[in-house]
């Protein structure tokens, strides 16, 4: 049953409560990466007792309590797990983690289940993952072709099935192109919203943990396990973007023009192109800007003094073991040298009029849509030129976290040339669950097969009023339909956020209701003479119910609404007397689509 099974969550899900069991489970991922011809993914792989202790920690199967239960996944070898070895490649660095990274901390509360260190570019500087002492990982498409860093290892044991998901680190790119060149998702979240508590520093003030994985809904899924802030990270931020977000009907996409496009090859191109018209027969407008401005960001990291925060976090180890380093790799770090203070503050100065200019060009469009990269890199390039290909690759990647960005990489259709092709989606910071849902819709409808398996994209889990609600909450939860200010993305979501609530599923009313505008909020009535409603259902924890109620004005209450499919969930009605002088706005379906309308 295991051997053909793809590992995303929801197929293992389904695996467990068909009774498979967490451990057999654990042997198909070692037994899969024994069959994969290539002893450079792992740096080091869970023995049997640490593998055994975490399956009989994981308690009963209860998705509630843990999400990710019985989920494999592997982390990048510059991210702590406690009692592993720690060596960011490099041997001397190496040392035993006496406590997991806050994030290793959350996915394994979460019931992931930890299979090893994976390998990397060497102190996490490079984008092309060959840089390491060890053995390199080889692309999982194609062995001619890099694969990817600096979070190779990671990339590439997703790729295969071989882990639901993994951490890399993306500081420049570190996640975004090796899931580019390996047909998988790479989540690069706003900074700050995942803690680096227990991650080795490149460019601390810029870095941040990524998340691999075979869909996007799977790197949301993580995501969502390990997004709190973390008061003992100095550069932890309380994330206060919606968790999750529908697509609108009208959004604006930033591509380049014609002029700053950078491509090196014909397929890229067409895949590119094919992309861009994916979005037009979504209804979207499509915007050409100017990129030369993000091209000036990105030289600022490596071509700038921003290196000199990679010697700083290495500086008292390089002093001791520079032999120790990669070549290359202590090339870049002491480049660091040739820079100034003034010239670090002058830097500081242009990426500040940098950003300024860029900001508003931000404020007129939703999201930007760059090719992940120009153009495919081969191993016998970087024989070549070690340093010019790796430049290239992050030619749509370098600038994001200096204009603290968030984007997501998401595989596309097969190019002309058989090899993969991959978009990425860059918008303002706390805008990941908008860019999440774009990116879902284009993986499941432009993607063709997950990583380097035979296993198709599979359909997006849409839930709908058909499944049984009742069924998707705990005991220890209620299920409240929202109709107005409530929902996802709106004012009022915290407030239900805020008190553990999560969001079920888009659903609508039988047609026997009606909608009224009260001033900034909607009311909802029963009448027979109504019409479909949509709304959203979401889970509250029962002991905060009478936290929502006290926070519901006059003439709003809580009461039973029946949905289309007839089942009947607790919600937000309004009393009769508050409708005087309300305005009857049931024609536009919800409230959500009056708003639009309105643009309120």
């Amino acid at each position: 049953m295991l051997t053909n099974l793809p590992f995303t969550i929801d197929a293992l899900h389904q695996a467990y409560r068909q009774g498979v069991s967490a451990d057999q489970v654990i042997r198909e991922s070692l037994t899969r990466l024994s069959n994969i011809a290539d002893e450079g993914i792992y740096l080091y792989v869970a023995s049997d007792s640490q593998l055994s202790k975490a399956v009989a920690d994981l308690g009963p199967f209860d998705l509630t309590l843990k999400p990710l239960w019985g989920i494999p996944f592997a982390v990048k070898d510059n991210i702590d797990a406690v009692d592993m070895p720690t060596t960011a490649a490099c041997k001397a660095f190496s040392y035993i983690a006496r406590q997991d990274a806050y994030v290793v901390s959350l996915l394994k509360q979460a019931g992931a289940i930890l299979i090893g260190k994976t390998n990397l570019d060497q102190f996490a500087t490079g984008l092309v993952g060959l840089r390491t002492p060890y053995p390199a990982p080889k692309n999982a498409i194609d062995a001619k072709l890099v694969p990817g860093g600096s979070s190779s290892g990671s990339a590439v044991a997703v790729a295969h099935g071989q882990v639901c998901f993994s951490l890399g680190t993306d500081t420049a790119g570190s996640g975004r192109i090796p899931a580019a060149l390996n047909n998988i998702v790479g989540l690069k979240p706003t900074l700050g919203s995942i803690s680096s508590r227990g991650v080795i520093p490149a460019c601390r003030s810029l870095d941040t943990v990524s998340i691999l994985a075979l869909t996007v809904e799977n790197a949301a899924q993580v995501y969502a396990c390990c997004r709190y802030y973390d008061q003992q990270d100095p550069f932890s931020k309380p994330y206060h973007g919606p968790a999750k977000q529908n697509i609108p009907v009208n959004f604006t996409v930033a591509v380049p023009d014609s002029e700053s496009l950078i491509l090196d090859e014909p397929a890229q191109k067409k895949a590119y192109e094919q992309a861009l018209n994916y979005w037009r027969q979504k209804g979207a407008k499509l915007v050409e800007i100017d990129f030369k401005p993000f091209y000036e960001v990105s030289k600022l990291l490596y071509e700038g003094p921003w290196v000199a925060e990679r010697l700083a976090a290495l500086a008292p180890f390089m002093a001791k073991h520079r032999s120790a380093l990669y070549p290359v790799t202590c090339e870049i770090i002491e480049s660091a040298h040739k820079f100034s203070a003034s010239d670090a503050f002058n830097a500081y100065y242009r990426l500040r009029a940098l950003s300024r200019q860029i900001a508003s060009i931000l404020t007129k469009i939703d999201v930007i849509c760059v090719p992940s990269m120009p153009g495919l890199v081969y191993k016998s390039d970087i024989e070549v030129d070690p340093i010019g290909p790796n430049s290239r690759l992050g030619t749509y990647t370098n600038f994001v976290n200096l204009l603290d960005l968030c984007a997501i990489a998401i595989p596309g259709k097969t190019r002309s040339d058989g090899y993969p092709s991959s978009i990425t989606l860059i918008a303002q910071n706390g805008c990941d669950a908008f860019i999440h849902a774009l990116a879902a819709d284009y993986h499941a409808n432009q993607g063709d097969y997950l990583g380097a398996t035979s296993h198709k994209i599979p359909v997006p889990d849409r839930l709908t009023t058909t499944t049984n609600i009742m069924q998707m909450t705990s005991n220890h939860e209620i299920a409240i339909a929202v109709v107005g200010a409530h929902m996802t993305n709106l004012p009022l979501n915290h407030q239900l956020t805020d008190k553990g609530g999560r969001f079920l599923t888009s659903a609508q009313t039988d047609s026997h209701y009606r909608l009224y505008q009260l001033g900034n909020r909607p009311g909802l009535i029963r009448d027979d003479d109504g019409q479909i409603i949509d709304l959203e259902v979401w889970a509250l924890p029962k002991n905060k119910i009478g936290d929502l109620i006290a926070q519901i004005p006059s003439p709003l209450s809580i009461g039973s609404i029946t949905l289309s499919d007839k089942q009947q969930v607790k919600g937000f009605l309004c009393e009769p007397h508050g409708l005087k002088d309300s305005r009857d706005i049931t024609h536009f379906g919800g409230w959500r689509a009056f708003c639009q309308a309105e643009s309120l």
